[in-house]
């Protein structure tokens, strides 16, 4: 008698369910790309401004905007950020004119408003809970710098998705109060991390702390997370809320519910 042995079957690739394939970020955004739409994409966590289906700005309320990340590290002046506002803002060449006067060269606009531009768009991307919509045919002020595809945007979000997954899985200290763990000694850690750590008090996010500290507000969730995998920082637990009275059910001729009935009106009275 022969014995036929059959090949066991080929295991199949499993998806992480928690990240998201590239083209999938947003189905609505790959849409406008294809069209080469013009206009602002606006989602919970914030707007892309396209231009012939490109995208030339970001804004969110979780990072800090170009603005701050130029002035906190001493790229350009307050005072000249301001005067760009004021003179080119309405012709929407805010950029142009921070270049053309020589407050900042083109090239460390472009690096500049490259990183602002990612860091804005991974929140922005980021899962929401509320219907997007197109305003066609709106500008940014800051005007033109560098134009960033879609497919590319796309793909930098979904790899700092995965990075942040690597490091700690728990997304809680994303967005939550950020606290101290409780231990009786703390690990040595990088001195970019300590400048974190020096503001986590129970209230501050990681959003809060990158607006303190003039920093991408990815770079800080990268901190963060890996503050969490050391154990040196959690989420801050939510204040307790107050019991919720029991419900009496008793019926009204029932002397205890009586008795607490004369209670109440008596202290009512005082």
């Amino acid at each position: 008698m022969t014995t036929v042995r059959t090949p066991p079957p080929l295991e199949l690739p499993v998806r992480d369910k928690g990240v998201d394939p590239v083209g999938a970020v947003s189905p609505m955004l790959s849409r406008l790309a294809a069209e080469r739409a013009t206009g602002v994409l606006v989602r919970e966590r914030g707007v892309l401004y396209l231009c012939d289906g490109d995208v030339v700005h970001a804004e969110s309320p979780a990072t800090p905007s170009l603005d701050v990340l130029l002035t906190a590290r001493g790229v350009v002046e307050a005072e000249a950020w301001r005067e760009a506002v004021a003179e080119a803002g309405a012709r929407r060449r805010v950029g142009r004119f921070l270049v053309e006067r020589g407050r900042i060269a083109e090239g460390a606009l472009e690096l500049c408003h490259l990183g602002a531009l990612y860091d804005a768009a991974y929140f922005v991307l980021g899962p929401s809970s509320t219907p997007a919509r197109f305003r066609y045919g709106a500008a940014h002020w800051l005007g033109p710098v560098r134009p960033v595809p879609v497919a590319a945007l796309e793909r930098e979000t979904v790899r700092r998705r995965q990075l942040l997954h690597r490091l700690w899985p728990d997304p809680a200290t994303d967005s939550a109060p950020l606290a101290r763990s409780r231990r009786a000694c703390e690990p040595s850690v990088p001195l970019r991390q300590w400048a974190v750590l020096g503001r986590v008090d129970g209230l501050r996010t990681a959003s809060d702390i990158s607006l303190a500290l003039g920093r991408p507000a990815f770079h800080t969730l990268v901190d963060v997370r890996r503050l969490a995998a050391a154990g040196v920082l959690t989420a801050a637990n939510p204040p307790e809320r107050a019991p919720v009275p029991t419900v009496l059910t008793q019926s009204s001729a029932d002397p205890d519910v009586a008795l607490l009935r004369r209670l109440r009106d008596a202290l009512e009275a005082l």
